[in-house]
């Protein structure tokens, strides 16, 4: 997944979540929008149903210090080559989807 791609998927899920029309992605998340911990935990869960994995308790930890959606997708970019991902009936390993690490179920 490009960098472009997780900033529209963070984007969408930000408006259909939040409804927060046209973040900027160097907003404080807390400041701006009001982004409380109750908030945080919905958009860790609303980034788990996307990638269709569940984040660490190690990687929650990680993300304790996030306050702008440019720092948001660092972060899943940081996280998202270790993970494997389910979309429809393949698997594919972190971002890439090479034929050689793509398995049909």
């Amino acid at each position: 997944m490009t960098r472009q791609e997780i900033e529209r998927e963070v984007k969408t899920i930000f408006q259909r979540e939040f409804e927060i029309e046209n973040p900027s992605m160097d907003d404080d998340l807390r400041k701006t929008y009001e982004f409380d911990s109750i908030d945080a935990i919905e958009l860790l869960l609303a980034l788990e149903n996307f990638w269709v994995y569940e984040i660490t308790q190690e990687e929650k930890k990680q993300a304790i210090n996030i306050r702008t959606i440019n720092q948001i997708c660092d972060y899943i970019e940081k996280i998202a080559p270790n993970k494997k991902t389910f979309t429809g009936n393949e698997i594919i390993y972190g971002n890439a989807e090479l034929s050689s690490q793509v398995l049909q179920l």
